[in-house]
């Protein structure tokens, strides 16, 4: 079974200009979604991220939020 950790960004941009990884450590990817069921980043945007600028880290940070949305069950 997979140990979820703690998530120490709260999927909320940073508002600094060393942009970290969102990466919570829980690494396994969705084949529905195509995200990382941790951080809900692509594999492209996991593999990639050390080779972004900040402009395009943040973007991708942007996008977490409606991710986990659309993971989100509908409202019963």
């Amino acid at each position: 079974m997979a140990r979820t950790l703690p998530c120490p960004h709260p999927m909320t941009p940073p508002s600094h200009s060393a942009v970290p990884s969102p990466c919570v450590g829980v690494c396994r990817m969705n084949g529905a979604t195509g995200w990382c069921e941790g951080c809900l980043r692509t594999i492209d945007e996991i593999a990639l991220w050390s080779q972004l600028i900040d402009r395009d880290k943040l973007a991708v940070w942007k996008a977490l939020p409606l991710r986990r949305i659309e993971l989100s069950p509908p409202d019963a």
